[in-house]
């Protein structure tokens, strides 16, 4: 009775995927797209029209997401993706605000600002045809996952969208979109030499890690802020391991899922942290060009008489960029990667934030008083 309850046991979703992807990997599938049809050639051209539409800036991507959530909850990695691109553009605005105005060359930021639209720009293009041809299986209702690799997509995706069709586990596409994301970012910009050399190796990149400069906010309620810390960007696991925890912060406890999209849904995105602390932050400089740079916080409140600190709109600051076609390549090969998909090891995921990011602040702004990130440490 034991050995039969053994070999007719259910298998676990990774044992599923893992064995899946062996057999797509010993095929060895080789794209072809002239035994496609004409209703496929046509489907495909306008996932790809689409996608190229609303892969203008980090503004319209991060609006796209949310749209992909609301009209598919099921699909959490849309919400993830969205309130991480919102990072990504709040990133882009500190390039042209108060602090790092201060601390970086006009060079450096541009290199940053390039680095950052490029991974932004990168993630979009491959991850939102996935759920537009999602949205279309829906509408036939029949998966059509098939076409995927003809998107230059992943054929660990191919996979997993099929698992999801069977199975609507959300949990294991979103771990898996993490682990794709994080993937096809590694070598097309992370190991990339152009940004190793500018960007990455860089003295001041590593002081803002130093900084704990790479926290990840999520804005709830009125003021309120959870989040994470990267602090080893350049490791692919840790970037994926950072994904999980943050899945965790936006879905481990329902009220506060509902908080983070009642917020993001009141609150548009435009790239400057006004968005989420106008207290704080205001997307209109009010400071005087020469002036030296005169503290104004103290414990996340803007001392008495102090101007509010410049953050301004992305698009009112960075033009949209022309990119070069994504670099072709699966860069799925190991097997073992499947193991990311089992659950997190802690039962809770602490996501507060604020007291860390408060004193990133402060720090920021004495490096902005000395000019000089490095005094920090003298």
């Amino acid at each position: 009775m034991i050995i039969f309850f053994i070999r007719n046991r259910e298998k676990i979703p990774i044992e599923t995927i893992k064995d899946e992807l062996k057999v797509k990997v010993k095929k060895n599938v080789v794209i072809d797209s002239n035994i496609l049809t004409k209703e496929e050639h046509s489907l495909l051209e306008k996932i790809r029209k689409n996608t190229s539409e609303l892969n203008l800036n980090n503004v319209t991507r991060t609006k796209a997401y949310f749209d992909v959530y609301q009209k598919h909850p099921e699909i959490h990695w849309a919400f993830l993706g969205h309130m991480v691109s919102r990072n990504g553009g709040w990133n882009m605005t500190d390039l042209k605000g108060d602090l790092l105005t201060r601390l970086l060359t006009k060079k450096e930021r541009n290199d940053f600002f390039t680095f950052l639209e490029r991974g932004n720009w990168l993630i979009f293009q491959d991850a939102y045809p996935q759920f537009l041809l999602y949205s279309e299986s829906i509408k036939r209702k029949k998966p059509l996952f098939y076409l995927l690799p003809y998107l230059n997509i992943s054929t660990f995706m191919e996979t997993i969208w099929n698992y999801f069709w069977r199975k609507s586990d959300s949990y294991i596409l979103t771990i898996a979109l993490i682990v794709n994301e994080q993937n096809y970012l590694e070598k097309r910009v992370i190991q990339n030499p152009i940004y190793q050399k500018g960007v990455l190796n860089t003295l001041e990149f590593k002081l803002q890690d130093v900084l704990s400069f790479n926290h990840i906010l999520f804005p709830f309620r009125k003021r309120s802020l959870a989040g994470q810390t990267l602090h080893q960007f350049q490791s692919l696991h840790e970037r994926i391991l950072l994904g999980k925890r943050l899945y965790a912060v936006l879905f481990q406890k329902k009220e506060l899922v509902n908080h983070f999209v009642h917020w993001a849904t009141v609150h548009r995105h435009t790239g400057s942290r006004k968005d989420y602390w106008p207290h704080i932050f205001n997307n209109v400089n009010e400071g005087n060009p020469g002036i030296p740079y005169q503290l104004r916080l103290n414990a996340c409140k803007l001392r008495w008489g102090a101007r509010k600190i410049y953050s301004p709109d992305l698009t009112s600051v960075w033009k949209n960029v022309h990119h070069q076609d994504a670099e072709k390549g699966d860069w799925f090969s190991d097997l073992q990667i499947t193991e990311y998909l089992s659950e997190l090891n802690e039962i809770q995921i602490n996501g507060e934030i604020e007291y860390e990011y408060c004193k990133t602040l402060e720090r920021l702004e004495l490096a902005a008083l000395a000019k000089k990130v490095i005094t920090i440490f003298d």
